[in-house]
């Protein structure tokens, strides 16, 4: 049983999770414009420590769908409740802002929309085309829920073919139930597989420090490039609130060099492994 100590212990971030503050001409240039138009970006709601060096790269990540989910996610500070009503001018907008901010490399997520017959996928495809028809030399990367495992849902993400497709595992296979409550293992591999057999180029993310052992860190690694996946994140989980899931662990950041060996090794073309990295750090590099 753990003591006081050892629970203040790991309350305590440790010294390797300090962030820089952004600087730098692109940064400021992508501030400014986001300040000045009101443009809302998951970078800057999701507080992201590596906003600055993203931003300063050109690439930048906006949610789409809404802000309240349909899920309870343990790890998760997006709203959790009713959702209000699609919003047909949302692929637009979107696309106004990227064109504006002058991004080279969109990434795009979304809450979860269980409560819609489409999950969301029709203003998936449209957000994909109409950011096409704007900004054409912009690349993009979606960063899909699993759709309830309605394939008819998935093909449309796949029809519209986005550089890369990515779908978060978000934690190992015994963990699931606890940190993503409604998702399943599973079932995120097979969207993972489907993406990949219609030539998609796949990705995804695990998140340590949820109370994970070595072992099955690698053993989640394996399972993902069983079906396929060329992209693979790994970072720190930070709990949002008292009202999430606890830190388990603080993971050395010699510990994440050792899985990004681990992960080149079985055949991953890239390894974002660190305690800062998020699902779309350094994403304009894994086109």
């Amino acid at each position: 049983m753990e003591s006081t100590v050892e629970k203040e212990e790991i309350k305590r971030k440790p010294s390797w999770l300090r962030v820089k503050l952004p600087v730098g001409k692109e940064y400021k240039k992508v501030r400014s414009l986001v300040d000045d138009h009101k443009l809302h970006t998951i970078c800057e709601s999701g507080n992201c420590p590596n906003m600055g060096e993203c931003w300063g790269a050109g690439t930048a990540t906006f949610m789409i769908l809404g802000n309240v989910c349909t899920r309870s996610c343990g790890f998760c500070n997006v709203a959790t409740g009713v959702p209000e009503g699609v919003d047909a001018f949302e692929p637009l907008r979107v696309a106004k802002s990227v064109k504006l901010m002058k991004v080279k490399h969109c990434v795009i997520t979304s809450v979860d929309r269980d409560d819609l017959k489409d999950g969301g996928s029709e203003i998936w495809a449209e957000t994909v085309n109409t950011i096409r028809r704007l900004s054409p030399e912009t690349t993009m990367e979606t960063l899909i829920p699993d759709f309830r495992g309605v394939w008819d849902n998935l093909q449309r993400i796949i029809d519209v073919a986005p550089e890369i497709v990515s779908h978060n595992l978000e934690t190992v296979r015994r963990l699931t139930k606890q940190v993503r409550i409604q998702a399943r293992y599973d079932r995120s591999l097979e969207v993972l597989y489907r993406l990949g057999k219609a030539g998609m180029k796949s990705k995804s993310g695990i998140m340590l420090g949820l109370g994970e052992t070595d072992e099955e860190v690698i053993e989640t690694m394996d399972d993902l490039r069983s079906v396929g996946v060329q992209v693979i994140t790994l970072g720190q989980y930070l709990q949002p609130t008292k009202k999430h899931l606890p830190v388990a662990e603080w993971i050395h950041p010699d510990i994440f060099a050792r899985y990004k060996e681990i992960g080149l090794q079985k055949g991953f073309q890239y390894v974002e492994s660190g305690p800062l990295v998020r699902s779309s750090y350094h994403a304009e590099k894994h086109i």
